[in-house]
């Protein structure tokens, strides 16, 4: 009986820890705030994913925001011009 206590002791203990650290790991991926956490032990493990992610921050502060939809000149259109679908 005591090894069988012993083994669900073990069992929930393990559990209990890794529960929580798998919502925190969901959690922090949806948020994308991992980064900041975990860049300084990518970098020291797997320094070739940590430049990958540096290359992707640039790329993605480089990105210019498309026009909005209502915008004329994002369809290629001339102000002033009319559309086949105008006449």
């Amino acid at each position: 009986m005591a090894e069988l206590l012993a083994i669900v002791l073990v069992v929930g203990v393990l559990a209990a820890v890794l529960g929580p650290l798998a919502w925190l790991a969901a959690r922090v991926r949806r948020r994308g705030v991992g980064d900041n956490v975990m860049g300084p032990f990518e970098e020291i493990w797997h320094p070739a994913a940590h430049r990958f992610r540096a290359e992707i921050r640039v790329y993605e502060e480089r990105m210019v925001p498309l026009p909005p939809a209502e915008d004329p000149r994002r369809r290629g259109d001339v102000p002033g011009r009319s559309r086949p679908a105008d006449r």
